[in-house]
């Protein structure tokens, strides 16, 4: 990870953004890293923590951004086609694509707000928007919005520990791991859940 926070240092802001929009579309990259070292770099030359806050911002919209279009590129009509196809082994009938899309519908603008916070989710959810063709703009207010606290978060307890930066890293590590697990435990018991429903019929 050490490139990262070389082009940090070296770019300042716009190396923020980039290095922001590049771990949007390839989450692996944690920003639970790259924002607390970011925070730690306005203890040590001339940027700010506002900065900061906005250049990972600005980045994080643009990376949900791309992701977005993805969502739109795949369309509906070809999720549809796979649910129809491959349903039976997928376990997700057309049935269950419907229903998620009117869940996303109805809850869509606080899913996309509140799963900025979460990690993986938070590049994730921005798909979804763009399959169900959110409107653009709530989708950008409410994606920034979620980002901005998300970033202030990290950043700010960054800057606030200064070179401890490297324990905030693990402990927000440590929360990821956490999320990711439950996560994964969520959709093991759902596919369990459907293949026993199915096998009852």
């Amino acid at each position: 990870m050490n490139w990262i926070t070389e082009i940090m240092e070296a770019f300042g802001y716009p190396g923020i953004v980039l290095v922001i929009l590049i771990e949007n579309l390839f989450p692996p990259i944690p920003s639970e890293i790259v924002l607390p070292f970011a925070g730690f770099m306005t203890t040590q030359g001339s940027l700010t923590l506002f900065g900061v806050v906005v250049a990972a911002t600005f980045g994080s919209v643009l990376g949900a951004l791309a992701l977005y279009g993805v969502g739109v590129w795949f369309g509906r009509d070809r999720i549809y086609r796979i649910a129809r196809r491959y349903g039976r082994w997928l376990t997700v009938g057309e049935q269950d694509v419907q229903r998620a899309e009117d869940w996303f519908a109805r809850y869509g603008i606080w899913t996309v707000f509140f799963c900025r916070m979460v990690p993986v989710l938070r590049s994730l959810i921005s798909i979804p928007g763009g399959l169900v063709r959110m409107n653009l703009a709530v989708f950008v207010l409410y994606t920034a919005l979620g980002s901005v606290i998300w970033n202030l978060l990290l950043s700010g307890v960054g800057a606030v520990l200064g070179a401890a930066w490297p324990a905030v890293s693990r402990w927000v590590n440590l929360y990821q791991d956490v999320v990711i697990a439950l996560l994964a435990l969520a959709v093991a018991a759902f596919l369990l859940y459907r293949l026993a429903s199915r096998r009852e019929r």
